[in-house]
């Protein structure tokens, strides 16, 4: 099979504040709403995981799907 790999990028039409999570989800395939869900559970069951952070971090550094 001649699959074309997918690159991380932010999405431009599945977003709800910059994309990333929408992007992630895209990449791997998978649900967009369940991504964002288990990162905000994750986030908020782990001390040790600073979601707010390591998000803001993804969107600096995760280019848009456009560029």
């Amino acid at each position: 099979m001649n699959t074309v790999p997918r690159t991380l990028s932010r999405s431009l039409n599945d977003r709800m504040i910059a994309g990333v999570m929408g992007g992630i989800a895209h990449r791997f395939g998978w649900n967009p709403t369940l991504v964002r869900v288990l990162y905000v559970v994750i986030s908020l069951a782990s001390a040790a995981f600073p979601g707010i952070l390591i998000y803001l971090l993804l969107w600096l550094l995760i280019p848009n799907e456009a560029d």
